[in-house]
């Protein structure tokens, strides 16, 4: 089982990125697919999740209408469209697969993840 993700860089504010998330696994569709973030110093956080039954995708706050979840079943691949990027979003940006069964409340939070990819760096410049 192995999470390849991929796609960061350096970018200036009000830039574009599109992370890309390639996972090994049987089934990949009964997974969600979830990317969280470790800026500096910082916790990690929840960014978005995309639950496959229904296609239903969450995001935080702070990236709302500026990133975008996405996933190829058929691939095996999660995708982060991130659009106007700013400062506070530079990162290290982590892919992470829960099972499909993970109740709403419990996707936004790390534990929930069993699976877990090494992150991409994402720095974004003012």
């Amino acid at each position: 089982v192995q999470l390849q993700a991929s796609g960061g860089g350096l970018v200036q504010t009000g830039g574009s990125l599109r992370l890309t998330c390639a996972a090994s696994v049987q089934d990949f569709r009964s997974y969600v697919v979830g990317w969280f973030r470790q800026a500096p110093g910082k916790e990690r956080e929840f960014v978005a999740a995309f639950r496959n039954r229904g296609g239903t995708t969450y995001y935080t706050d702070s990236v709302k209408g500026r990133f975008t979840i996405s996933r190829d079943n058929a691939k095996g691949t999660g995708y982060l469209q991130m659009n106007s990027l700013k400062p506070e979003d530079t990162a290290i940006y982590y892919c992470a697969l829960a099972p499909g069964s993970t109740i709403t409340s419990s996707m936004y939070s790390a534990r929930a993840y069993n699976i877990w990819g090494q992150g991409t760096l994402v720095t974004v410049s003012s």
